[in-house]
């Protein structure tokens, strides 16, 4: 599989199959594709996959495209400005993604649940309890908020993020939550309780605009009914 991704703000990744050739996505991230990519509907995996993708952010049935008869082309487009980024993972080199992150990968790649090891680490870290875990052979694409920045952290090394901006990182990595010291640094701010720790060594993505905080900037612009 050959692949580019183009586009800036709001980027596309184009793959080029060879015969027999397959992708995983979840259902609706096709964008356009050759005559000859066969789709087909599965739960990859069983109903209880299928449902911890669900938790996860994605549908809980995905599409695998195969290349029939010759190469064949299939392009997946990103749902929200920002960047699509290729991953490849290997046994042993897990990844670990926000919510809703995953958007098509090889056929090698499995995707599941991963909780957070600490409670409050999902309950106040700012995505939720249950995160994204990429593992299996092959190549995965994400799709992130805004563009992307990259940090790669020694052992013990750590890095303090706001809400919201931890895009991936490696399994690696270790998660927790620290609390905003003071309580008129928590009221008066403007930076919320709490901040996501992460701890080396691995690599950290973090992403510029995460969809949360856009939301936030336009909720009051949106007239409410009476």
């Amino acid at each position: 599989m050959r692949y580019q991704i183009q586009g800036e703000t709001l980027p596309v990744v184009i793959c080029e199959l060879e015969a027999g050739e397959r992708m995983i996505t979840e259902g609706g991230a096709m964008s356009w594709m050759s005559p000859n990519m066969k789709m087909e509907t599965t739960s990859n995996g069983g109903i209880g996959k299928a449902f911890g993708r669900a938790f996860s952010g994605e549908k809980m049935f995905q599409n695998i495209y195969t290349a029939q008869g010759g190469p064949g082309m299939i392009a997946f487009a990103s749902s929200f400005p920002g960047s699509i980024r290729a991953f490849e993972v290997a046994p042993g080199q897990d990844m670990i993604f926000q919510k809703s992150a995953f958007l098509a990968s090889e056929e090698g790649v499995q995707l599941s649940m991963h909780f957070r090891k600490k409670l409050g680490s999902g309950f106040f870290g700012g995505e939720g309890f249950i995160m994204q875990k990429i593992s299996g052979q092959g190549i995965v694409f994400a799709e992130f908020d805004g563009h992307v920045i990259e940090y790669e952290l020694q052992a013990g090394q750590q890095i303090v993020i706001d809400t919201g901006h931890l895009a991936a990182m490696s399994a690696s990595c270790n998660m927790d939550i620290q609390s905003v010291p003071g309580v008129k640094n928590m009221l008066f701010g403007g930076e919320g309780f709490f901040n996501t720790v992460i701890t080396g060594p691995g690599k950290v993505w973090l992403q510029t605009m995460p969809i949360s905080n856009v939301a936030g900037a336009l909720r009051p612009y949106i007239p409410t009914g009476n």
